[in-house]
């Protein structure tokens, strides 16, 4: 089975350099990240040699500041490419998505001592990063996190298991969340990480119904010892600061998925257009030319909605209601629409002959990352109703 590169997408595009970056990225998806997608996938590869090309290429700190190795893109543009790499293959672009989002703390919260010091490598140097968040028994309620680091002169000590990390085991650098004061949010702090640390370990891998080429592990902490150079804000700050990078991780995901419901659409029309019954192709007829146009819609609404949350943030105007919706119905979409696909091609479209069938499993996974569809109810509600009144 081969995976066809991302059908090109009109876009609007702000500046002739975004459309040189578009340029490059496509290049790269055509050549180096598209051949071998779904055989890498379906054997587990985790394909580190592409991020460090991507690394190379100055695609892994796009909405990041020049001054420390960073594209200075704005967001508008960031979530493009990022379209475009989940079209290609999952496992990259959400990979992408990640390491920024790991990246978000030092870049927004961090001193300059900070981001002089850690900044270029992790924008350009060819380093990846992972988000610790989430645990065990933490995931939606991620201010009852029980990891703990204890203060030791200079440095902290980190105790406890983060779950569900996406590069768990493979990043340079973690991004972690742990509490260092009392119960709820105020007592959270942030810390940066490095991979090998003595005392990190990573689990095995989970086994997924999808992205079997992104490992997610989880990662236990056993008396990892944490300069205090390394924490990240103010002491207590660190759920804040969590919060901040979840709006914007999300409207990476969002993105994400409108990537993989074009690539399902592509797939779909490719099909339709070709396959015969009755003496004409099943694109003639008016139940499927529905379908098709129902998918097209929706990815089309589902991208102007992202699009229009990241003019927000890039005016630097509150979008976390905007990004929360664009997360929730691009995702809803993406489901819809691989579905969708896999009916359009029949017994063909069940199989792995060809690809509509991984494209509908990998959307599953983007209507929980990063807060469920169901939190992301809960926070459009808060922004429209206020809190709840208890």
């Amino acid at each position: 089975m081969t995976v066809r590169a991302p059908q090109p997408v009109d876009r609007q595009l702000p500046t002739e350099e975004a459309e040189d970056l578009l340029a490059l990225v496509r290049e790269l998806i055509k050549g180096e990240i598209a051949p071998g997608a779904a055989e890498q996938e379906e054997s587990g590869h985790f394909p580190r040699e592409l991020f460090s090309l991507l690394s190379e290429s100055g695609l892994l700190g796009l909405p990041y500041e020049e001054e420390f190795g960073g594209g200075a893109q704005p967001y508008e543009v960031y979530l493009q490419v990022l379209e475009e790499l989940a079209a290609a293959r999952l496992t990259v672009g959400l990979g992408v998505s990640v390491h920024s989002l790991a990246c978000h703390a030092l870049a927004n919260y961090g001193t300059k001592e900070q981001q002089t010091d850690h900044l270029p490598a992790m924008l350009g140097g060819g380093l990846l990063g992972g988000y610790c968040l989430s645990e065990p028994s933490s995931g939606s309620d991620a201010a009852s996190l029980r990891t703990k680091a204890v203060r030791d002169g200079e440095d902290w000590i980190l105790d406890g298991t983060k779950a569900w990390i996406t590069h768990g085991g493979v990043a340079d650098f973690y991004t972690v969340l742990a509490r260092t004061g009392a119960e709820g949010s105020r007592g959270i702090s942030a810390f940066l990480v490095p991979g090998d640390a003595e005392g990190l370990s990573a689990a095995v891998p989970e086994k997924k119904m999808g992205m079997k080429g992104s490992p997610t592990a989880q990662l236990h902490f056993d008396g990892v010892r944490v300069s205090d150079a390394r924490r990240i804000g103010e002491e207590g700050q660190g759920f804040a600061i969590a919060l901040s990078a979840l709006d914007s991780g999300r409207l990476g995901i969002a993105a994400c998925a409108i990537g993989v419901a074009q690539a399902a659409l592509d797939e779909a029309l490719a099909y339709a257009t070709q396959r015969q019954q009755f003496g004409r192709p099943i694109a003639d007829f008016q139940g499927l030319r529905f379908m098709l146009a129902d998918m097209a819609t929706q990815i089309e609404a589902g991208r102007a909605l992202y699009l229009a949350a990241a003019r927000l943030r890039d005016a630097g105007r509150p979008f976390s209601r905007q990004a929360a919706m664009a997360k929730l119905f691009c995702t809803d979409a993406a489901m819809k629409v691989t579905t969708d696909a896999v009916q359009v091609l029949g017994g063909y479209g069940y199989t792995q002959d060809f690809p509509v069938e991984r494209l509908m499993r990998e959307a599953k996974v983007l209507q929980i990352v990063e807060g469920t569809n169901q939190i992301q109810r809960m926070v459009i509600a808060r922004h429209l109703a206020g809190p709840e009144s208890r």
